[in-house]
């Protein structure tokens, strides 16, 4: 079931998908947004890198979660019912990133975005910090999120996973 969001009123060339986790406001491109789901029982994926959640089935295809709330240097937190998982593509891997709401979405304008390193040096997973009316959102570069160490150690471990599964049936 996709979660319904109210547009805002800023105007601008780049629209972004608003969402909360852990209490701080984040976004991410809405063109890499491909759809918002309710939360679902996430499998660990092992040899994954720890900043991988586990996995879901997305209608047969296999998404690995990300942890967000990790990379922001939030505490853990349990799976709730009530969370949402944005599905989105990071370059050419489809992800999942557990929110625990999803605001609304937005058009921003090239002034209200600071380039990420006017702000915090050496975040190379934010696309930006944007200045809204009511306060400040973290622009998420889904792409960049893992680094390549991360990013082969995954793709191992959805190889080994599958693997696996193909030995069982």
């Amino acid at each position: 079931m996709q979660a319904q969001v109210r547009q805002a009123r800023t105007a601008g060339p780049g629209e972004v998908l608003v969402f909360m986790v852990g209490g701080v406001r984040c976004a991410v491109p809405l063109d890499e947004v491909r759809e918002v789901v309710r939360a679902v029982a996430i499998t660990p994926l092992p040899t994954a890198p720890p900043i991988v959640e586990g996995i879901i089935d997305v209608r047969g295809r296999l998404v690995p979660v990300l942890d967000l709330r990790g990379r922001l240097g939030l505490p853990a937190a349990p799976l709730r019912a009530e969370q949402k998982l944005v599905i989105a593509d990071a370059g050419e891997r489809r992800v999942a990133v557990r929110v625990d709401a999803v605001d609304w979405v937005t058009q921003l304008d090239g002034e209200d975005v600071a380039e990420p390193d006017r702000v915090v040096r050496g975040i190379g997973y934010l696309a930006g910090v944007a200045r809204l009316p009511d306060g400040l959102v973290l622009v998420h570069d889904l792409a960049a999120f893992l680094e390549q160490g991360e990013e082969e150690a995954l793709t191992a471990a959805l190889a080994a996973y599958l693997d696996h599964a193909e030995d069982e049936s």
